[in-house]
């Protein structure tokens, strides 16, 4: 039976992309911050930050869960098959 290869990412990579988001938001946070308009607006256009970074989240974790479910389909499926390999005897006959 073969152990799957899990491809795992770097910290120096988890690092950068924390940071990025870090950086996104905290440059838009500012930027309606101090946006010469009204304060509703100002409130309007932070919600509409809020909602499409939680939206944001949302789509992630339904791609990784797509994904990892992906994985569970294909190890059952490679179970079945490594099963039925180790029990198979080309070398058998029938009836004797």
């Amino acid at each position: 039976m073969t152990n799957a290869i899990h491809q795992q990412t770097t910290a120096a990579y988890f690092a950068q992309a924390v940071l990025s988001f870090g950086v996104s938001l905290a440059a838009m946070v500012v930027g309606v911050a101090y946006l010469p308009v009204g304060p509703w607006v100002r409130a309007f256009l932070g919600l509409g930050v809020l909602y499409v970074v939680t939206s944001a989240f949302t789509l992630a974790k339904c791609v990784r869960d797509r994904q990892e479910a992906g994985q569970v389909t294909s190890r059952v499926d490679q179970a079945r098959l490594d099963k039925l390999l180790a029990e198979h005897d080309p070398f058998r006959t029938e009836g004797v």
